[in-house]
């Protein structure tokens, strides 16, 4: 595994800096722990040096974390032991990446720690944050979307490291999202999967995970449908995720493909054209059922980051 150097205060830090880390629509239907696509959604850690050393003061404008700093995690993770020579930091956050909602929200906060620790000490090899990220998040699919943009596939190898790939994401896709408001740990989600699968489901999935691949590379969606079909998770999920089994069966002349995000309980139409009423078609299933939600329409967020330009600029910025 690539190990981060650990490095002093850079020289020319600036006083003041700007991170935006994007959430990420992680698994895409047959893509377990593989896929992932960044969208428009953000963390924003607006940060500025502060007198003293080795202190963070975090500010939260819209949603308190509802479990441990993940951003102060990914900061002190690369920090170690060197962090009480670090400069002191005031950290103001704003997110509109919902918690426990199967958008990466986890993902993207740790990433936004580990920009904050770049910020002040120099460019890091992104090779070694993803690494890093992996450890900490035991799942590669959602931080290599933060980190790289786009379309990823993720695959981590037998020395733990990751290797990843970025794909961009066809620009004519976007993503109706909607979130229940019944947040799902991903811990929780996790523990309904089964401990083998037959092999004729893993079979299913293989073919489904290159025949998306196929589709989004062509950009010929008309077996989008069937190529987000899924054996491994879904099916195990639907206990948990109140109307994903009829989301999942959903019709509409304008929705090319459904799937649940990341662990959930979040599920995404994916459409060229008429996406909100593809979103309330979504809505729909849940207002039948008196359950409450958000729904969200989004484009992909293709860009990777440029950590060097955006360092020198002194502005960190994924986009």
């Amino acid at each position: 595994m690539n190990a981060i150097k650990k490095l002093s205060p850079s020289p020319h830090h600036q006083d003041n800096f700007e991170i935006r880390v994007p959430g990420s629509i992680a698994n895409l239907g047959p893509g377990f722990d593989t896929l992932a696509v960044a969208v428009q959604l953000y963390i924003v850690a607006r940060a500025r040096r502060i007198a003293g050393r080795g202190e963070l003061k975090f500010h939260f404008l819209d949603q308190e974390p509802s479990g441990p700093n993940l951003i102060a995690r990914g900061f002190r993770h690369l920090a170690g032991d060197e962090a009480h020579l670090l400069p002191s930091l005031c950290v103001e956050v704003s997110s509109d990446i919902p918690m426990q909602a199967g958008l990466g929200s986890s993902a993207a906060a740790i990433v936004a720690g580990f920009r904050l620790y770049e910020a002040i000490t120099g460019p890091l090899p992104l090779q070694a944050m993803l690494n890093a990220a992996c450890a900490l998040e035991s799942h590669p699919d959602n931080a290599a979307a933060a980190l790289l943009g786009g379309l990823t596939v993720s695959c981590q190898l037998p020395d733990d490291s990751v290797h990843a790939s970025r794909f961009p994401w066809p620009e004519s896709l976007g993503f109706a999202v909607l979130t229940p408001k019944l947040p799902i740990g991903t811990q929780h989600s996790r523990s309904v999967l089964p401990e083998s699968i037959a092999r004729t489901d893993v079979v299913f999935n293989l073919q489904r995970v290159a025949l998306l691949l196929q589709s989004l590379q062509s950009q010929d969606f008309s077996l989008l449908k069937l190529a987000l079909g899924d054996r491994v998770h879904q099916p195990w999920r639907e206990s948990i995720v109140p109307g994903l089994a009829d989301v999942l069966s959903l019709e509409h002349r304008d929705l090319l493909g459904v799937c649940l995000s990341g662990s959930g309980p979040s599920v995404v139409g994916i459409a060229e054209r008429n996406l909100w009423e593809v979103g309330d078609a979504l809505a729909s299933v849940y207002r039948q059922s008196g359950i409450d939600y958000n729904l969200r329409l989004v484009q992909a967020h293709q860009e990777s980051c440029e950590p060097y330009q955006l360092y020198r600029s002194g502005m960190l910025c994924c986009s």
